[in-house]
């Protein structure tokens, strides 16, 4: 009989010999995760991209003034990553405030 790792007490096979029930484990894999970019236009002011920064991401005030400047310099940023359902819920928020505002702000997901 070979031996095994886990031996269970009490479990007997057909031929009255205690059996062994081997533990398999399966590894859990990570949720994906997204990365949740602003994009830049021609007409939503600076001010109001470090607002959206520092309201819906948590920056301060120099982390969202240096992320709206990369924003306006290379056209866009990652302004943060997140789970599926938290990148969704961040763009929704963004993409709403800034059209209440009457701003044509961009900001979507992409997959990491």
């Amino acid at each position: 009989m070979p031996v095994v790792p886990h031996q269970m007490s009490g479990e007997f096979d057909q031929d009255g010999e205690q059996g062994v029930a081997l533990e398999t484990r399966t590894k859990t894999k990570r949720p994906p995760l997204y990365k949740v970019l602003l994009l830049n236009d021609d007409y939503t002011p600076m001010e109001f991209v470090v607002v959206v920064l520092e309201r819906f991401f948590g920056k301060n005030h120099t982390q969202a003034f240096e992320i709206m400047l990369t924003v306006h310099k290379k056209g866009m940023a990652v302004v943060g990553i997140f789970s599926h359902e938290i990148a969704e819920t961040k763009v929704a928020q963004v993409m709403d405030f800034s059209r209440r505002h009457q701003h044509p702000l961009q900001c979507t997901m992409e997959k990491e």
